[in-house]
């Protein structure tokens, strides 16, 4: 996963099937104004709960966006990037398993697939139940994504995950108290808020009761 040798910047391609960047134009009390906007697809997460062992699963990868925040944010330049000073492990994020809904299939079968696909688990679309839906990066794509949540158990294990096509996914398994330590006061995560959303939803409303 971390294996990246090489790193630089282009220009978008006018074609992108992931992300179109536009400029919003509106009055507002009678005063124009716009704003910079990026539409990108829709998308599905998954809260996993493996009851064999007790543990949430949850995926690791890298992501390109956060590598380059952190790597700009303190001053370096990605197009000539030191990857000993700025390693790409400092990219690799802990999420909860997730895909964009850009299939002609309902939202709670995307998610099954995903389940299946990066953390190999294979289970009836009608133990996948949503959760909530709420709005991602309300300043820049105001996305919709719904939340679900799932429990398996080792049986349901038909492969080892990872994605597909080439994606490089590598699924983590945490204790409820590993995974509540993600949420306590001055923690430090790359996790995304939806992911951080999804262990204090998980930890509220079914968490075993100690």
């Amino acid at each position: 996963m971390e294996q990246i040798t090489k790193v630089w910047l282009g220009p978008l391609p006018a074609d992108s099937p992931y992300v179109k960047p536009f400029r919003f134009y509106y009055v507002q009390n009678g005063k124009e104004k716009n704003w910079d906007l990026l539409k990108v697809h829709d998308s599905v997460s998954i809260v996993l709960y493996n009851t064999t062992r007790q543990k949430l699963i949850f995926v690791k990868q890298f992501r390109p966006a956060v590598f380059h925040g952190i790597v700009t944010t303190d001053g370096g330049n990605v197009d000539n990037v030191d990857l000993k000073k700025y390693p790409p492990s400092l990219g690799c994020t802990m999420e909860l398993c997730a895909g964009i809904v850009d299939k002609d299939k309902s939202w709670n079968e995307i998610a099954r697939e995903e389940v299946l696909e990066e953390c190999g688990y294979d289970v009836p679309v009608e133990r996948v139940e949503e959760v909530m839906t709420y709005r991602s990066g309300v300043g820049s794509q105001g996305s919709k994504q719904k939340m679900y949540y799932c429990e398996v158990t080792d049986a349901d294990k038909s492969t080892s995950g990872g994605g597909v096509d080439d994606e490089l996914i590598e699924v983590v398994e945490l204790s409820i108290e590993e995974a509540r330590k993600m949420v306590q006061q001055g923690s430090d995560n790359n996790s995304p808020p939806s992911c951080l959303l999804g262990v204090m939803w998980f930890l509220m409303n079914k968490a075993p009761k100690q």
